[in-house]
């Protein structure tokens, strides 16, 4: 009989990663290039010139990788929902009588 070798996946249960776009953020580097590649077209579409619709689309690009690289440097895998979440809590919490801080026999 063969031995047969059998190799481990270290890599289970890891978010993925591309170039240091860790999970999230890699889907919104490429909506941000689709929606680059769709102004691109629809400014050559109305008749724009070429020259200046590139230099529109290089600098919205330019400013769009750098936005994405920050926020996944700054929330990393789950920080972003993290905070999306902590803006949805109340400051306080307002209520007309204390019946309802009042022990219910039950």
């Amino acid at each position: 009989m063969a031995n047969t070798v059998y190799h481990i996946n270290k890599g289970i249960n890891k978010s993925i990663e591309f170039k240091g776009l860790k999970a999230q953020y890699i889907w919104y580097f490429g909506a941000g290039i689709v929606v680059l590649m769709i102004l691109f077209s629809i400014m050559y579409i109305i008749g724009f010139p070429s020259y200046i619709s590139l230099g529109i689309i290089g600098i919205g690009g330019t400013v769009m990788v750098v936005k994405v690289y920050k926020m996944s440097h700054k929330y990393g895998e789950f920080g972003m929902m993290k905070a999306l979440a902590k803006r949805q809590l109340p400051k306080a919490i307002k209520t007309q009588s204390r019946s309802v801080f009042k022990m219910r026999k039950l």
